[in-house]
């Protein structure tokens, strides 16, 4: 299974998943660090960088087409969101963002290895458990 993770929150993720074992549910958990989308790759002076939408949209595409993707840890924007959402929500892979990646992945593996154990679509049930 794969949890696809926006660049600044795959490091937290990835030490979140490392802790759990690598998976839930009996499955083996990969993440999949994708690019940053912000135009100059930093904040400057607290603000953040302008946002490459053409990029986000790319991202959240690459995880629709991962018939393995079971959830998506967006942008730490809503901005970021607003157009990640639509995309992910078409294919039902649950979002979170604007959570730090740690506790995202957390949550998303605790819903796996609640929905590991329903029949159906599992990606349907990681996303019913995470509404």
């Amino acid at each position: 299974m794969h949890v696809y993770v926006a660049a600044p929150l795959c490091p937290g993720a990835e030490r979140e998943l490392a802790k759990k074992g690598g998976g839930a549910g009996g499955l083996r958990v990969r993440a999949i660090c994708l690019p940053d989308v912000e135009a100059d790759g930093e904040s400057r002076g607290g603000r953040v960088g302008k946002l490459k939408l053409s990029l986000i949209g790319a991202n959240a595409r690459r995880a629709t087409e991962d018939s393995s993707a079971v959830g998506y840890v967006g942008e730490p924007t809503a901005a970021a969101t607003r157009f990640s959402a639509p995309i992910l929500e078409a294919a039902d892979i649950p979002q979170l963002s604007q959570t730090p990646g740690a506790a995202a992945m957390a949550e998303l593996l605790q819903a796996l290895d609640t929905a590991s154990g329903k029949s159906g679509s599992l990606r349907q049930a990681v996303l019913d458990e995470l509404s």
